[in-house]
């Protein structure tokens, strides 16, 4: 069982910054990558980023490349997305997702943290 919760959303002007964080707990976090992905209203689920424990590698969406970037804390097992440049278009709910490494199952989920960028 991992549980995971994010944090760091809120309300901010075009241009701004935030940084979003996932903290996870549970046994055998290694074997999961840790993935971000949001949801606008009236839209379906987006995947934004991906990493894996240890920051190994990682992977952003074209969508949000050059502005978001993803990175993890083993030691305090976090994930951060870090996002720069926000527009209006990137308002929706975050939310951070645990998939397993063998099978790449989006297996837990945490609850999310709204982002609004206003214009």
């Amino acid at each position: 069982q991992v549980h995971l919760v994010e944090f760091g959303g809120g309300l901010v002007q075009a241009g701004g910054s935030l940084r979003l964080s996932c903290a996870a707990s549970g046994r055998t976090l290694s074997d999961y990558t840790m993935n971000w992905f949001r949801q606008a209203p009236g839209k379906e689920r987006e995947f934004v980023a991906a990493v894996s424990w240890g920051g190994g590698w990682t992977y952003v969406a074209d969508s949000v490349k050059g502005r978001f970037t993803i990175s993890g804390d083993n030691a305090k097992n976090m994930v951060y997305l870090q996002m720069n440049s926000l527009k209006p278009e990137d308002t929706a709910v975050y939310y951070c997702a645990a998939a397993l490494r063998h099978t790449g199952e989006y297996k837990y989920w945490g609850q999310g943290t709204q982002v609004t960028v206003s214009s």
